[in-house]
């Protein structure tokens, strides 16, 4: 349990410290290789929890395809890819000062609790008395089979449609 507490402290101040660097850096690529490493934490933080499927999940959706369409985006939108001095500005005390307001634990604590609350009555309106069955799931496996088995065509067919609007996009992109 020590182990996996220190484990816990050292992905934690990774992400804590790389999630500084994607908001501070000018560097655009830079940022979005700093958000891997968030990324990346957070699906490890998922691997101590013994969540596998999560943890692939994670590494597959978030850092395997998220990321290369951030960078693709850049890419296509022939964004600077060095320091641009133009996205920094004056604000950052304005910034600074909402930012102190916002870690007050008061202010905090009725956010959530007013957010909690919104989701509850939003939840509660949308499925009332609707009763999940109780699934016993353990293994990975199980999980894919219970995800997979009914709803593959759905999968399949948002898949295709998902490369269509890629093939799309590049075609918009490249009429030069």
């Amino acid at each position: 349990m020590v182990a996996q507490n220190v484990v816990f402290g050292i992905l934690a101040a990774v992400m804590i410290i790389s999630a500084w660097k994607v908001v501070t850096t000018k560097n655009v690529v830079r940022a979005v290789l700093y958000l891997v490493v968030v990324l990346a934490g957070a699906g490890a933080q998922y691997l101590l929890l013994a969540q596998e499927f999560i943890f692939v999940v994670q590494v597959i959706v978030y850092i395997g395809a998220i990321v290369v369409l951030f960078l693709f985006g850049i890419m296509l939108t022939r964004a600077p890819i060095g320091r641009d001095v133009g996205l920094d500005n004056e604000q950052r005390w304005l910034a600074a000062l909402v930012g102190a307001l916002l870690l007050q634990r008061w202010l905090a604590a009725l956010t959530a609790l007013f957010l909690v609350g919104v989701l509850v009555a939003v939840l509660s309106d949308a499925y009332g008395d609707t009763h999940l069955k109780h699934l016993d799931i353990q293994r990975t496996a199980d999980v894919a089979n219970s995800m997979f088995g009914p709803y593959l065509i759905p999968f399949e067919v948002v898949s295709v449609l998902l490369l269509a609007a890629l093939v799309g996009a590049i075609a918009i992109a490249r009429r030069d």
